[in-house]
């Protein structure tokens, strides 16, 4: 096999590949031994004639394209290799020419990962800002603390503002009940925004058994078309009124909810932990401002099937998140009336980006030959196992060579963003 690069512009190159008669003959067998059964010959058993005798009744060429699907994947892998290209996007195969004992002559043409002239990316300044936790953060926790753990006691009381009630309603549009505007026993929370604009608002000063009209206008955009934009009237029922206790501020509250004997070991416990996560906020931040005055500092031309990709991955990360809340990507769709072109051009902008900055931090990786330690790739793994609740070594087998460059990837990325944070001026 040899391979010769034809075209090489906008991202895109043109390889000409040429297989050896005896490879081809190769995968022509490959294919005969492949489709021999789907030959029903008279004086064979079927899948038994020889392939002399197929070709006689069929033509030569009836094992060609079985044995370019055969032969194509390692002759495209080896040019690919030979002249280190690194393809983005699916080849587009032509076959030049193919004659039974000669060279097969391939033009193949893909598009490959752009070449990127770096920008300044040292001494890049920045700014760190400073998020400093004070002690009314803490209370501010302790007191959601203290309403996690409140407890509802019914009241003989009108309706208050986050107070919670229980309701039977009847929706009406005119003098028509409308489908699915109806329910007993339903629990609501005033102020809570369950409901649509204006209607647990109204029911501030109702009391127990007594019937309250709720006059309310729904969204012009609205999940049911049909009431879209229309006045409607609830009849509202009250049966019963809650409000939240909150526990006492004391050491027993302080053993309630955490590890810790006393309210102070608390406090103290909470404002590490603020601490902790502002410093990793600083840190974030002062990442993300470094790396995007390095991206502001290069310029690419990424072909639009990078992009296009990045908006597959950004939708599988969305479905997924969809699924805690016990969605799909698809009841997505029909809940909110939007179409997958009008998603998909929303995340366009935000999947370049990603892209191009992806792309300069492996270049910048290569210019500064930031390495990743075997160890190194260990530890993650280790921390995978462990966030997985699996053994190493069970958790190291359902691991596949392209996941473990992935790992090793994701290490390189992290430190490069490091040597440039260290290596620029911070003010």
């Amino acid at each position: 096999m040899s391979s010769t690069v034809v075209k090489k512009e906008n991202n895109e190159v043109t390889l000409k590949i040429v297989v050896s008669a005896e490879d081809f003959e190769q995968g022509i067998q490959k294919a005969y031994n492949k489709m021999k059964k789907r030959f029903n010959i008279p004086g064979f058993r079927k899948g038994k004639a020889p392939r002399k005798i197929i070709e006689l009744n069929y033509g030569a060429e009836v094992f060609y394209e079985e044995a370019i699907n055969a032969i194509f994947p390692k002759a495209y892998e080896d040019a690919i290799d030979e002249h280190k290209l690194e393809p983005v996007d699916r080849p587009s195969l032509d076959v030049e020419e193919i004659v039974k004992g000669q060279d097969v002559v391939f033009t193949v043409t893909v598009t490959v990962k752009p070449e990127v002239t770096l920008g300044e990316y040292k001494g890049i300044e920045a700014e760190k800002k400073e998020y400093n936790v004070t002690d009314e953060d803490v209370e501010k926790e302790i007191e959601r603390l203290r309403e996690r753990n409140a407890r509802l006691i019914s009241v003989e009381r009108p309706v208050q503002d986050k107070d919670t009630v229980i309701i039977d309603y009847a929706g009406f549009v005119g003098d028509e009940q409308f489908e699915g505007g109806t329910a007993e026993k339903q629990t609501l929370v005033i102020g809570s925004g369950q409901f649509i604009p204006g209607f647990e608002e109204q029911l501030i000063g109702a009391k127990i058994g007594e019937e309250v009209e709720v006059k309310v206008t729904f969204p012009e955009k609205y999940h049911a078309e049909d009431l879209a934009g229309k006045d409607a009237v609830f009849k509202v029922t009250v049966h019963e009124i809650k409000e939240k206790e909150l526990p006492e501020l004391d050491d027993e509250f302080a053993k309630d909810v955490s590890e810790f004997d006393t309210l102070e070991a608390l406090r103290a416990d909470i404002k590490e932990k603020q601490e902790n996560v502002a410093k990793m906020r600083e840190e974030e931040e002062l990442k993300d401002a470094v790396i995007k005055k390095v991206v502001e500092n290069t310029q690419i031309d990424i072909p639009d099937v990078m992009v296009e990709n990045k908006i597959d991955d950004m939708l599988h990360e969305f479905n997924y998140q969809l699924q805690f809340q016990g969605l799909n990507l698809d009841t997505y769709l029909q809940y909110t009336g939007t179409k997958m072109e009008d998603i998909r051009e929303q995340m366009k902008e935000e999947a370049y980006n990603r892209v191009k900055t992806q792309l300069i931090l492996e270049a910048i990786g290569e210019t500064e030959n930031i390495e990743v330690a075997q160890e190194e790739i260990d530890k993650e793994i280790e921390k995978y196992a462990t966030q997985s609740n699996m053994e190493l070594d069970k958790f190291k087998k359902t691991l596949r060579p392209y996941e473990i460059e992935g790992i090793k990837d994701s290490i390189r990325v992290r430190k490069t963003i490091d040597f440039l944070v260290e290596n620029a001026k911070i003010a």
